[in-house]
């Protein structure tokens, strides 16, 4: 069993945590935890960002953390904490596992089937190939 398990997720994707979530509880037992990730992404300063009210990515962030909180507590008994990172998403899984200490990071992948993802990779394919502790994908 692991101690503290890392579940990034898109709330907004289901399919980005129904499968996952019961993988991470699995790997957990009854004394592991398991940290919830949303990320909001940087919109930076482009040509997005400027059309958009000045505190945008604060309330995306609000939102977010409400949202996942919902789901935590309907998570079934398990420990569940929440956080919500802000930028590029393989670099803020990584960076958040790291400052949690997570000793496992659960992850969905999808089947490499378009041909953007065939091009750049998948975030799960980022995060797989510069994490220093074990990733589980799931499909």
């Amino acid at each position: 069993m692991f101690d503290k398990i890392l579940l990034p997720i898109d709330i907004n994707h289901p399919e980005s945590w129904e499968k996952a979530l019961p993988a991470a509880k699995k790997c957990a037992g009854q004394s592991g935890e398991i940290h919830l990730l949303g990320i909001v992404h940087d919109l930076g300063a482009g040509v997005i960002s400027s059309f958009l009210p000045e505190d945008f990515e604060q309330k995306a962030m609000e939102k977010l953390k409400a949202q996942l909180g919902e789901l935590a507590a309907s998570s079934g008994g398990a420990k569940v904490e929440t956080h919500v990172g802000h930028g590029h998403v393989p670099e803020t899984i990584l960076r958040i596992a790291d400052q949690i200490g997570a000793d496992l990071i659960v992850m969905a992948s999808h089947p490499p089937n378009d041909f953007q993802t065939l091009l750049v990779g998948s975030n799960a394919d980022k995060v797989v190939r510069h994490s220093d502790i074990p990733v589980l994908t799931v499909r």
